[in-house]
């Protein structure tokens, strides 16, 4: 059950398929979410024919004054179901601002407690000399550089309807220190049904990062709400020991009419 919650925090960390320009990525605008938005997930672990109830995740969005600018201040918590603290307790919070302009994150902070460990990473990104900063040092950094919580809102706002299946959106990651070159690839449209009901969605595969609980490639899926809110419906993937699901189960406060749900269970 180790890492089961913290997975959905990191479902975007992301070859077939024409890869399209870095710029195109960086010139994206705010569509799809704003103040107020709360989204409210469920974790499933499936092993054999068995379905688990596995953990919850939740994510919130202010507006803050951040120097000179407005900022976005997403939280998003995951922790492990009630039933299942005895055998592993998950208690996992992630935090980015970013710029309501820009969209470019200007600090990540990750509070992490899982079992015995104890994780607590802060860094504030300086986009003008193309740094982050964390305990101290300064890494290089490209334009447009997300960390792992700030690209999951940066994707929403992808225009989908410009690509072709096969399509692969590339951006960077900075994560853990490091920086990462990765990609989403487009993959389509189709209507899937959830925990909550039946939606026109648009179907995506993130480039994993090598070193999680996954293996690292084009295996896990996602699929979004095909409107203007691109709402994450529900992510599968393999993990080492069986697989996860993770479905959207509560929502308010949307930006855009959910236009892409067709009904609800």
């Amino acid at each position: 059950m180790r890492h089961i919650t913290i997975f959905f925090f990191i479902f975007l960390s992301f070859f077939s398929g024409k890869a399209v320009a870095q710029h195109d990525f960086c010139a994206a605008r705010n569509i799809s979410f704003r103040e107020g938005e709360h989204l409210t997930f469920k974790v499933f672990y499936h092993m054999g024919f068995i379905w688990i109830h596995a953990g919850n995740a939740d994510f919130t969005t202010t507006l803050e004054d951040v120097h000179d600018h407005k900022s976005y201040h997403i939280v998003g918590e995951g922790k492990t179901a009630s039933s299942y603290e005895w055998f592993y307790k998950v208690k996992d919070r992630y935090e980015t601002f970013i710029n309501a302009e820009t969209l470019a994150p200007d600090r990540f902070i990750r509070n992490v407690q899982e079992g015995s460990t104890r994780i607590f990473q802060d860094v504030t990104f300086d986009h003008e000399k193309k740094q982050a900063i964390s305990k101290g040092k300064a890494y290089a950094i490209t334009k447009c550089t997300q960390d792992v919580l700030s690209a999951i809102y940066f994707a929403r706002n992808i225009d989908y309807n410009k690509f072709n299946i096969g399509d692969k959106i590339p951006f960077n990651m900075f994560l853990d220190d490091k920086l990462y070159s990765l990609y989403i690839k487009y993959m389509g449209k189709e209507v899937i049904e959830t925990k909550m009901g039946k939606f026109r969605a648009i179907k995506i595969v993130p480039l994993l990062i090598q070193g999680t609980i996954f293996d690292g490639g084009e295996k896990m899926v996602i699929w979004v709400s095909d409107d203007n809110n691109h709402l994450p419906l529900r992510v599968e993937s393999p993990i080492l020991v069986g697989s996860i699901a993770v479905d959207l189960v509560e929502y308010s406060n949307l930006r855009n009419p959910f236009g892409a749900c067709i009904s609800k269970n």
